[in-house]
């Protein structure tokens, strides 16, 4: 009896840390839609209430009717930007890990370490070369400006690498008596075994890629070509700040990444049991 009691008094308390944890998390998103619906005197205001007297359903339409800030254009820029170079980076990366994973080279491993190496060069020591790379090229204020000199991530190369040397290479060995070469192998025999790692590490790539600020504020000097996080510091400024439209434009730019999280949800899952990304 007193070990049932013991187990249920444990189970009480792992829950309840959950649920406090839970609701600690969900308060910044909570915030989010409360003052995004609020008006500017409500968001500001000493007398603190659960929500607003009036949901102010209309900060939504003012905020992509507002002609000052486009961003309706940086939201659709924000998700061209962040699946090219998901794209990109996932076949790029993954061709360069399982190449040094499997394709026999004498320099294979010194590639691999001057890859790694880059790893620890701050990026503020690569940012003016970049700028003037692409400033000579002349890919400012254009979507290959703010895409192509991201496509590349060593750190994804690395997960793919160190996961495809425990790969099977019973399955390789099979393709390769079918007549099948180290492309058409990678293609039709490793890909499709290695969707949660795909998924994992496209999520990484996507979250970042949605989030980047400093790149393309520098390189997206048009409004065109601003993305969601350069819109969304357009509403603060040294003359005023608009809370209510901060506020809302900030909960609707995290829609993308919940859905794409929901959506790859059991692969991401999958993919970081498998990688030891969280490790």
């Amino acid at each position: 009896m007193r070990a049932d009691a013991s187990v249920r008094v444990g189970r009480a308390l792992r829950l309840t840390l959950l649920i406090a944890l839970a609701v600690l998390f969900l308060i910044p998103f909570y915030l989010l839609v409360r003052n995004g619906l609020a008006s500017e005197q409500e968001i500001t205001s000493p007398d603190w209430t659960f929500f607003p007297a009036e949901l102010r359903w209309s900060n939504v339409t003012e905020l992509f009717a507002d002609p000052s800030v486009p961003f309706a254009r940086s939201l659709l820029n924000s998700a061209l930007i962040a699946v090219a170079t998901t794209l990109g980076t996932l076949l790029l990366a993954s061709l360069a890990g399982y190449g040094l994973a499997r394709i026999p080279y004498r320099h294979a491993n010194k590639v691999f370490y001057a890859i790694l190496g880059t790893l620890m060069v701050p990026a503020a020591v690569t940012f003016v070369p970049s700028f003037v790379l692409v400033s000579t090229l002349g890919w400012v204020s254009t979507l290959r400006g703010l895409i192509v000199p991201t496509l590349f991530s060593a750190f994804a190369c690395f997960v793919f690498r160190q996961y495809f040397l425990g790969f099977p290479r019973e399955l390789e060995d099979a393709a390769r008596v079918d007549g099948l070469g180290h492309w058409r192998t990678y293609w039709r025999i490793v890909v499709p075994n290695t969707r949660p790692v795909f998924a994992a590490v496209g999520t990484i790539v996507f979250i970042g890629a949605w989030n980047s600020f400093l790149w393309p504020l520098v390189i997206g000097q048009d409004q065109e070509a601003w993305t969601v996080q350069v819109a969304l510091s357009s509403f603060t400024n040294a003359q005023v700040v608009r809370l209510n439209q901060l506020f809302v434009a900030a909960a609707v730019s995290i829609v993308p990444l919940l859905v794409a999280f929901l959506v790859f949800q059991r692969w991401i899952v999958a993919g970081v049991e498998r990688t030891g990304i969280s490790e």
